[in-house]
């Protein structure tokens, strides 16, 4: 019976691939996706850097001060769990444990954009809190959280849900 790690590639999903190919495969698409994600970080960090040094960031209230301080204590965590699995290659990859390093990398790329997306709603909070007053600020931070979970939790369900009821007719060329 195929385990977690092998649903992708089921022996009637058209792959011949080994276990090895397969670990290769999915280490990349984990990269690819910290690619991403990194990208992301960056553009928020470099933000969060420059506003420290704006002459205007002495008008920021202690509420603000403090989501400042979370959202770059955030955004070093990002970072360090953006890079976490190239380490973990680093260590292993000469040690025949590739499927452990994808496993492991997948569960820190996941924590990665857990904290990436609490960042961007936190970020886009603070500048709407600093240039449309608490109320903007606060609207926006849930906002951002509505738009995370329906992402993240509704759109996957639905993509499922869509599937699922598509597959009697998949081999259907009309369909």
């Amino acid at each position: 019976m195929p385990t977690h790690a092998d649903a992708d590639a089921l022996p009637a999903d058209g792959r011949d691939e080994t276990a090895n190919e397969r670990a290769d495969r999915n280490w990349n698409e984990i990269l690819q996706e910290l690619r991403v994600a990194q990208t992301g970080t960056q553009i928020i960090v470099g933000f969060l850097l420059a506003v420290a040094f704006q002459p205007r960031f002495e008008e920021v209230d202690a509420y603000q001060l403090g989501l400042y301080l979370v959202l770059v204590a955030l955004a070093g965590i990002a970072t360090a769990l953006g890079l976490a699995p190239v380490s973990l290659h680093r260590t292993y990859f000469a040690r025949q444990r590739k499927e452990y390093i994808v496993r492991i990398g997948s569960r820190l790329l996941v924590a990665d954009l857990v904290v990436v997306a609490f960042l961007a709603v936190g970020v886009t909070s603070l500048i709407f809190d600093f240039t449309a007053g608490r109320a903007a600020g606060f609207t926006a931070m849930g906002v951002g959280l509505a738009v995370v979970a329906v992402l993240w939790l509704v759109v996957p369900r639905l993509g499922s849900r869509a599937a699922v009821g598509a597959a009697p007719h998949a081999h259907r060329a009309d369909g």
